[in-house]
């Protein structure tokens, strides 16, 4: 199943739950802005959860991977971070426990920045189980390579 929305698209494979959101604007940051997140993952995502998983990834299992593109603030694309220009194409060797976000024993997960015209962009994956690791990047590389976006979003992000 495709999903399509903000200038991101992505086939979602069987077993996949997928979701194209715009993150809440945070009211406590003058001029935030409501910018595009894609998250995806092989168990149910719940309804509140966090940018880079929070929420979803205490649910995986040693079979479940999550994965999470979030659009940063446009003037981010011309940063030494997010110099890279075009989607990345991870590998097996870039996934470790010590690239989580939040460390839950077990896990691996990797994380990229890059920039795709002026739109800034980080990838992240977490993979549910580091020894399974070859396998659970057998389920995730299909999504990932399958990510197209725009260099512009469509509509007002603000």
């Amino acid at each position: 199943m495709r999903v399509d929305a903000h200038g991101i698209s992505v086939d979602a494979p069987a077993g996949w739950e997928v979701r194209i959101t715009r993150r809440a604007a945070q009211d406590h940051e003058p001029g935030s802005h409501r910018r595009p997140v894609l998250h995806a993952a092989t168990v149910p995502l719940p309804a509140v959860r966090g940018d880079f998983g929070g929420g979803v990834t205490g649910l995986l299992t040693s079979a479940d991977v999550f994965v999470s593109l979030f659009e940063q603030d446009p003037g981010a694309s011309r940063t030494a971070l997010f110099a890279d220009s075009g989607f990345p194409v991870p590998t097996l060797a870039d996934f470790s426990p010590n690239r989580l976000q939040r460390s839950i024993p077990g896990q691996s997960g990797g994380q990229w920045f890059f920039h795709v015209g002026d739109r800034a962009f980080s990838l992240y994956v977490v993979l549910g189980s580091h020894a399974r690791r070859a396998e659970l990047f057998g389920k995730v590389a299909p999504l990932v390579r399958s990510v197209r976006l725009s260099s512009e979003t469509s509509g007002d992000l603000s």
